[in-house]
C-alpha cells in the first residue's frame, strides 16, 4: 500500500480499486461455496489492516461510502459472531459501519440512528426467544423514523420473518447481507 502511494498512485484508487474491490470478490465465493468463513474473515481483517495503512493518507472526501449503517444483536441476545461477521464484510465493501454491540434494546437502536443518521439499520438474532425483541425494534424504527432501511438476519429468522414483523429485507449470511445492503442503497 504504501508502495502504491509513494509511487504516485492516488489514495482513492488504492482503497476504491484495490481494497474494495477484492472485498467485492469475496462475497460471491462465500456465497458460491469457494470460500468460508476462516477465508473470509482473514480476508476482512487484511482489508482493515490495508485500510490503517492508507489512513493518514486519506483526507475527507477522498474515498466515498456506500451507505452508512447501524448494526447490533437485539435485546436479550448476547450472540456477536455473524453479527461482527457481517459488519466487517459490509465495511470492506465500502460502507460505514456503526457496530452497538450485542443485547440492545429497540430504544437504543432508535437513539443510535437518531445519533448516526443511518441508511440502514440492521438487526441480529440468534435465539428464537429473541425474535419478538426483533419485532418491537422494528416496530418502532418504523413507528419513529422516516428513510431508514431494516435489514435483519441470525440463525432463526427467515424471509417470510422479514416480511412479517414489516423488515426491509432479510439476509442468510454476511455475504448475502453485503448484496442485501447494496440493494437497499440503490
Amino acid at each position: 500500500m504504501r508502495e502504491a502511494y509513494e509511487s504516485g498512485i492516488d489514495v482513492s484508487v488504492i482503497v476504491q480499486d484495490g481494497l474494495i474491490e477484492a472485498m467485492n470478490i469475496i462475497g460471491p465465493k462465500m456465497a458460491s461455496g469457494e470460500m468460508f468463513v476462516p477465508e473470509v474473515l482473514l480476508s476482512a481483517e487484511t482489508m482493515r489492516a490495508g485500510l490503517e495503512v492508507v489512513k493518514p493518507y486519506l483526507s475527507a472526501g477522498d474515498v466515498s461510502t456506500l451507505g452508512k449503517v447501524v448494526i447490533g444483536t437485539v435485546e436479550g441476545d448476547l450472540h456477536d459472531i455473524g453479527k461482527n461477521m457481517v459488519a466487517m464484510m459490509l465495511e470492506s465493501s465500502g460502507f460505514e459501519v456503526v457496530n452497538l454491540g450485542t443485547d440492545i434494546t429497540p430504544e437504543d437502536f432508535l437513539k443510535a440512528v437518531e445519533e448516526n443518521k443511518p441508511d440502514i439499520v440492521g438487526l441480529s438474532a440468534l435465539l428464537t426467544t429473541t425474535m419478538q425483541a426483533m419485532r418491537k425494534t422494528v416496530t418502532l424504527l418504523k413507528e419513529k423514523t422516516s428513510n431508514v432501511k431494516i435489514m435483519v438476519g441470525g440463525a432463526p429468522v427467515n424471509d417470510a420473518f422479514a416480511r412479517e414483523i414489516g423488515a426491509d429485507g432479510y439476509a442468510p449470511d454476511a455475504a448475502g447481507a453485503v448484496q442485501l445492503a447494496k440493494q437497499l442503497m440503490a
